[in-house]
């Protein structure tokens, strides 16, 4: 089967997908990312992670993913993680994201892909 059916599919989906390389460089950035974080995917391709991670969350994020890349999965069973993000705007807003590590036919580790939408702030 060719690219284009999946490339379709990636970019028609309802929720935010995201892939990053082993460096943390965005690779893939689809439609509905760009709607929930505010950055065309012109201009998220190539960037670090950092640009959707708040600044306080950073250095828990980079450990959580090299430790991910290294070990070749993540913690826990895939199920979606409530987290902060933050938009183009500046804006910090809460997020539901699962995350999986993408690996080569020779199982090494080639980046992380996420899924994201948009979650209610905790309940006061």
């Amino acid at each position: 089967m060719s690219a284009a059916p999946y490339a379709a599919v990636a970019e028609q989906m309802a929720d935010a997908l995201i892939y990053a390389d082993r460096a943390g460089h965005i690779v893939l950035w689809n439609r509905a990312a760009e709607a929930l974080f505010g950055h065309p995917a012109a201009a998220a391709r190539g960037q670090s992670l950092d640009i959707i991670i708040p600044e306080r969350l950073r250095a828990a994020h980079w450990a959580g993913y090299h430790r991910a890349l290294a070990a070749g999965r993540t913690r826990g069973d895939g199920s979606p993680t409530r987290s902060k993000a933050l938009t183009a705007a500046g804006e910090t807003i809460y997020v539901e994201m699962s995350f999986a590590v993408v690996s080569d036919d020779a199982g090494q580790p080639l980046g992380s892909v996420a899924v994201a939408r948009r979650a209610p702030p905790p309940a006061r």
